[in-house]
């Protein structure tokens, strides 16, 4: 059985200096060196079995990924790395995978232009490519574009729709419907945010996890809403994921990288120690 996957996010942002931040952290000494590079180091060191680093400005101001955070990350820390925010290039993909990065993660830049997920899976590889879907369930069932009905967090009947720009843009495609196709496209794995449960701590969104995981092959990421250890077991058990991404339990010290494994463990989930 293939063990499942515990990720850290790192969201990052432009310092006031051009350096980097990572939002949400509180560790004195990050925060006073804006060094996200520290807490890669820290998750390394944990077990983390990949990182994700997300210029979360970059899609909307359209700012370039940082691509000396990347370097300084690859000399430091010996786990796949992915990296996302901005990337409109194959030359952008190009320069950041020279920069140490395992794999990219595009979102608004594959909804407008689809042929770029198989443009640049034909160049990398599909192993390099993970599209980054943000969804956000839908209850208007008679909208032309609902493909796929099911029951939302809430219990109501809703179908997802594709959101783009951090969120803000709802973009009338059903979210399945464009998991098949990513796939389909090149796309080697999916990382997965439902914009209901993003930042609520109240749980990942199920329904949703588990309807895409069923619908593909390649696998899921789940994101948005780990609020405990509990939560990943969840997504694990009844949502399906391969993998599940968290940032604040891990950056404000909630619970370590080894205490997740160690629970998720002996709740009968594989995961790698």
């Amino acid at each position: 059985m293939l063990t499942k996957r515990v990720i850290p996010c790192l969201d990052v942002v432009l310092g006031e200096y051009g350096g980097c931040v990572v939002k949400g952290v509180e560790f004195v000494n990050l925060r006073n060196a804006g060094d996200p590079v520290e807490l890669a180091k820290r998750y390394n060191e944990q077990g983390a079995d990949e990182l994700v680093f997300l210029d979360i400005t970059a899609s909307h101001e359209g700012r370039r990924t940082m691509i000396e955070v990347i370097e300084r990350t690859a000399d430091e820390v010996f786990i796949p790395m992915t990296v996302g925010g901005g990337i409109k290039t194959i030359d952008g993909i190009r320069s950041i995978l020279r920069a140490g990065a395992d794999k990219i993660t595009v979102n608004t830049t594959a909804v407008k232009d689809p042929s770029f997920i198989k443009r640049s899976s034909d160049i990398f590889g599909s192993q390099c490519i993970v599209t980054a879907i943000d969804c956000r369930s839908n209850t208007s069932i008679e909208d032309p574009h609902a493909v796929n009905i099911i029951k939302n967090k809430d219990g109501k009947p809703a179908w997802y729709e594709v959101v783009i720009y951090g969120g803000r843009t709802p973009t009338g495609i059903d979210a399945i419907e464009w998991a098949k196709k990513v796939e389909e496209l090149g796309s080697g794995e999916i990382m997965l945010t439902s914009m209901d449960t993003d930042g609520t701590k109240d749980g990942y969104d199920i329904p949703i996890t588990r309807a895409i995981s069923r619908a593909v092959n390649i696998p899921i990421i789940a994101s948005g809403g780990a609020g405990n250890i509990g939560h990943m077991y969840d997504v694990f058990s009844a949502g399906e994921a391969d993998a599940a991404l968290a940032a604040s339990i891990f950056h404000f010290g909630e619970y370590t990288i080894g205490q997740a494994k160690d629970y998720l463990r002996s709740r009968g989930i594989p995961v790698r120690l």
